[in-house]
């Protein structure tokens, strides 16, 4: 009875969780029913130029839909998060990591029986399954396309997916005969459907060329996800004190606190930068929760309690 309780909970919250506004995510239902899962590296492949790719293992896995992400949780102590990059009708996790941080170092170093912890899955890029859809995929950012395009492939839907990028993971893994690889820049959107979707997720300069484009084309939905901080627009300039007695650090204009308390001390954890995982929350000396990565002032001193 409590494995059938637990699985249909598991359910709900994980519809919910879909229901949520973005900003929702990080603190509703899901967070809370969330446990950290011990799970064991029973793959490892290399599937491009400095991309590896793991399969994790486990029992009663949480199910999970396309676009959904883990917090991998590193023998170092630092978060990443990865997509979710495999069938979400299989018994396992499939990520995978481009070479980029000390970070993806650590995961690339992962080998079959080694031992990991995740929390998740959550999903703050969800697949709607129906209708036209245009995905545009940059380089690792095929890994939560990759089930969106089977998805669609499956049930039978109108879509074309444009893949660009020096290094192609998964090319070999993708239904044949709707892909149009390295194409320029202004064609894109080329193939956007009338009156249906596009989803892309790659690098800053794609999307913000996806995102320009995309009021000129025929579609009517834009889903993204971007890998990285959104860019800062507006900020203004603030200063950051750790502890009522502690250092004062100057935050630009264009800068988070969240950068510039990294460099003064790099070992600050971090994941998303994004506002919605929530590992970079820190207290300020009045008892408030700040997510350094997002939430700047307006000029005054953010007084954090101590690092």
């Amino acid at each position: 009875m409590p494995d059938r309780f637990l699985r249909g909970l598991t359910r709900f919250t994980d519809a919910y969780t879909r229901s949520l506004p973005y900003w929702g995510r990080s603190r509703g239902l899901a967070t809370l029913l969330e446990r950290p899962l011990n799970l064991v590296v029973s793959e490892r492949k290399v599937v491009a130029d400095g991309v590896v790719s793991l399969r994790l293992a486990g029992e009663d896995l949480p199910t999970w839909h396309p676009g959904a992400h883990l917090d991998l949780h590193l023998p170092s102590g630092l978060r990443r998060q990865y997509s979710l990059c495999g069938d979400p009708g299989e018994h396992s996790y499939r990520i995978a990591a481009r070479l980029i941080g000390p970070g993806s170092a650590e995961v690339h170093a992962l080998r079959p029986g080694d031992r990991v912890t995740v929390r998740g899955p959550r999903n703050a890029f969800p697949f709607v399954a129906q209708g036209k859809a245009l995905f545009v995929a940059g380089g690792i950012g095929i890994t939560p396309i990759l089930p969106m395009v089977r998805t669609a492939a499956r049930l039978g839907l109108d879509w074309r997916l444009v893949y660009k990028g020096r290094s192609l993971p998964f090319l070999d893994e993708l239904p044949q005969g709707k892909v149009t690889v390295n194409p320029g820049r202004d064609e894109l959107l080329a193939d956007a459907p009338e009156g249906g979707a596009v989803y892309v997720c790659g690098p800053a300069g794609m999307l913000d060329a996806v995102r320009q484009g995309f009021r000129d084309c025929p579609a009517t939905r834009l889903h993204y996800e971007r890998f990285g901080p959104p860019p800062i627009v507006d900020g203004k300039p603030f200063e950051v004190q750790l502890g009522v007695d502690g250092p004062v650090l100057p935050v630009p204009a264009d800068r988070s606190a969240l950068a510039v308390l990294r460099d003064f001390r790099p070992s600050v954890p971090y994941s998303c930068q994004q506002g919605f995982c929530g590992t970079c929350r820190r207290r300020t000396v009045e008892g408030n929760d700040i997510l350094v990565c997002v939430e700047r002032t307006d000029g005054e001193r953010m007084v954090l309690e101590e690092l």
